[in-house]
C-alpha cells in the first residue's frame, strides 16, 4: 500500500505525564483522529538515548544466552544480554560495554542487524539488535544485583530453545531468528551451490 493512501495521523490535543517512576514514566496523550474521533491514549515513554540487545557469537555455530532474574515473571528467565545506552555513548560502545558486564566478553566486531519494538501501541521502547563476533575475555562490573549465569547454545536449536518454559522473551526470540537467517544468506552466498 503506497504510503500517500495511508490515512493522515492523528492530531495531538495534549499530552501530559500521569506517573513516574525510577524506571517508568507513563504519558496520557489526547487525539483527535482524522475522522473526528476523539481517544485517550496512555503510554509507557522510552529511553532517549535507546536500548541494545546482542546475539553473540563465540563461534559461527553458538550464541551466549543470560539467565537473569525477571521481576514481571517472578522468575528466572532465559534472554539475550541488553540493555540501556547511556548518554554520551553510541549503541555499538553501548553493545559492547552491556557484553563485557553481562556475559564477560567483549566483541573485536559489532553490527547492527535490525530494530525492533515491543507493544507500539502501548510503548515508545525501540531496541537495537547488534551481531557480536570475534569474542575476547573481559568482565566489566555492571549494575546486576547478582552474578549472571552465561550459557551457550547452538544456534541451529531454536526450535528446542522456544519449547523450554523459561525461554520466551519475544525480542530475544525475534532477534535470534534474524541473525541465525542473516548468517545463513551469507554463507550461502559464499559458497557455491551445490547439486
Amino acid at each position: 500500500m503506497p504510503e500517500s493512501s495511508w490515512p493522515r495521523k492523528p492530531q495531538v490535543l495534549s499530552c501530559q505525564s500521569v506517573a513516574k517512576s525510577r524506571l517508568f514514566h507513563v504519558e496520557s496523550l489526547e487525539l483527535r483522529f482524522a475522522n473526528g474521533a476523539e481517544r485517550t491514549f496512555e503510554r509507557l515513554t522510552g529511553s532517549d538515548h535507546g536500548a541494545v540487545m546482542i546475539v553473540a557469537m563465540p563461534d559461527p555455530d553458538h550464541v551466549l544466552l543470560i539467565r537473569e532474574y525477571a521481576a514481571g515473571f517472578e522468575d528466572y528467565v532465559l534472554t539475550l544480554p541488553k540493555g540501556l545506552v547511556d548518554p554520551g555513548e553510541d549503541m555499538i560502545s553501548a553493545g559492547n560495554r552491556e557484553l563485557m558486564e553481562e556475559c564477560g566478553f567483549g566483541a573485536r566486531h559489532l553490527e547492527p542487524l535490525v530494530e525492533l519494538s515491543l507493544a507500539p501501541n502501548y510503548m515508545r521502547h525501540r531496541m537495537q539488535v547488534l551481531l557480536a563476533t570475534d569474542l575476547y575475555p573481559r568482565r566489566l562490573t555492571g549494575d546486576e544485583p547478582e552474578p549472571l549465569i552465561v550459557e551457550t547454545h547452538a544456534l541451529e536449536e531454536l526450535p528446542a530453545l522456544l519449547m523450554r518454559e523459561d525461554f520466551h522473551e519475544a525480542r530475544a526470540i525475534a532477534a535470534l531468528f534474524i541473525a541465525r537467517d542473516t548468517l545463513r544468506q551469507r554463507q550461502a552466498s559464499e559458497s557455491p551451490l551445490t547439486w
